[in-house]
């Protein structure tokens, strides 16, 4: 289980206490609940106190980033006092630019109202990333400062994972081989008649004209890299359409395809961007590999999850005591809603109204809250997440299902939208006691 974060009344981060020990202070009423995730308490008659050194350690992925805090204890010596394993949305943020180019290059062929396109006007700053990589780099980036509001930090450890894609292609590569890199002195449709021997590679008609084809199609995954790329003649292409080559009954093909390596790229792309957007904290931060980490985890003979490679990372995570088995925070990034005013059919015809206001009497639709029902078939205590109404009768979304039509009037927030969704709340029967920590 999770410890909980401590402030003091004047809002100073304190060192975080066991959820034991939460308890306690709750049920005594000498500190309420500041904020649910992360789990949050501030004390009521403390004002300052003593703190040790907590280090924010993180380790970046393409898909989930791992985050540790790492407290120093005198006695304990380096220890894990909270941790969060945080999914990134990158792929939806790259389908959702790729429908709304798609919706824009139809509009412009129909002849119908669209916005012009833009090309010879368009700069890009130095270091530019695009939005799908940019995520990544801002959920790591909100969550460390949500962190420095709620504990002392004293430094910064990040992995910058350096993936080398040509290594991991061949990993017989070197030399003067290893320097040149794939494609030095061809160019790539060059390189892609020399490597298939100017013939189609599923015909197997030489002397005609050939087409640069995806083994695995662009629309279901498949990347630009060389090892993702054939020849085959005009029928052949049309034919296999949007198969891949295995599919298309040629797995010796689809074999001689690498692994895909888009979340190593993604990882590469964005190290140094997380480092910099890092730097904004003020607090000292260091950088380590990849290779240091992994030698701490498997040392200390811990289990590969992102949170423990995140506590692994850097000279400090030679010896540092954590319990495999704990539940960690489970972040998920959800995104802050849409700008689209209303939903279409499949012929491109609004079928909702527009929006209406986002905020109905005090609750925001992705709201955690808790609703006290007293009577009738929804009578009990539903937990979870808020699908706001006009009429002021709502969804709560709980683990057992979604109770609909529940008023506003037994709702109390317990947590704000902020973009991210965590475990759902579960409903509890009136007679229980309400339980004093939500575990996170």
């Amino acid at each position: 289980m999770q410890n909980a974060l401590v402030v003091s009344s004047t809002r100073q981060q304190l060192m975080p206490c066991s959820p034991a020990r939460a308890r306690i202070l709750l049920r005594s009423h000498k500190a309420a609940v500041l904020r649910r995730y992360p789990f949050t308490i501030i004390l009521k008659d403390r004002a300052e106190g003593d703190t040790q050194s907590v280090e924010l350690k993180v380790d970046p992925g393409s898909k989930v980033t791992g985050i540790a805090l790492a407290a120093d204890y005198a006695k304990r010596g380096k220890t894990v006092v909270f941790a969060a394993e945080v999914q990134h949305r990158g792929q939806a943020v790259k389908d959702a630019l790729d429908s709304r180019r798609a919706i824009r290059r139809g509009r412009r062929t129909r002849k119908t109202r669209y916005r012009a396109p833009r090309f010879d006007n368009r700069t890009r700053e130095i270091g530019w990333l695009p939005p799908s990589l940019m995520s990544r780099v801002f959920n790591v980036t909100t969550w460390a400062l949500r962190l420095q509001r709620f504990a002392p930090l004293s430094g910064i450890a990040v992995e910058t994972v350096r993936f080398d894609t040509q290594l991991m292609v061949n990993p017989d590569i070197s030399g003067v081989e290893y320097q040149q890199g794939t494609l030095a002195g061809y160019e790539l449709r060059e390189y892609l008649l020399q490597k298939w021997s100017r013939t189609c590679a599923y015909c197997k008609k030489r002397d005609i004209p050939l087409q640069v084809e995806h083994i695995v199609p662009r629309s279901r995954g498949g990347s630009d890299r060389v090892s993702n790329l054939t020849l085959a003649c005009e029928p052949c292409n049309l034919k296999k359409g949007n198969m891949t080559a295995a599919e298309f009954g040629f797995q010796n093909i689809q074999r001689q395809a690498q692994s895909p390596l888009k979340d190593a790229a993604a990882v590469n792309a964005t190290r140094y961007m997380i480092g910099d957007m890092l730097r904004i904290l003020g607090l000292p931060i260091e950088f380590w590999s990849g290779g240091r980490t992994k030698f701490n985890r498997v040392q200390q003979g811990y289990a590969k999850a992102h949170w423990i490679d995140a506590a692994c990372v850097g000279e400090s995570g030679v010896s540092v005591s954590l319990n495999p088995d704990s539940q960690v925070l489970q972040v998920k990034a959800a995104g802050q809603g849409t700008r689209q005013m209303c939903r279409m059919d499949k012929f491109g015809f609004p079928r909702t109204s527009a929006k209406t206001e986002r905020v109905v009497k005090g609750f925001r639709t992705g709201d955690i809250v808790r609703a006290i029902v007293p009577s009738g078939k929804k009578a009990g205590l539903h937990c979870g997440k808020v699908a706001v109404r006009s009429s002021g009768s709502f969804n709560v979304s709980t683990l057992a299902g979604v109770i609909q039509g529940i008023s506003y009037k037994y709702c109390s927030v317990l947590h704000r939208a902020d973009g991210y969704s965590y475990l759902k709340g579960e409903a509890i029967p009136l007679g229980n006691k309400l339980p004093g920590i939500l575990a996170a």
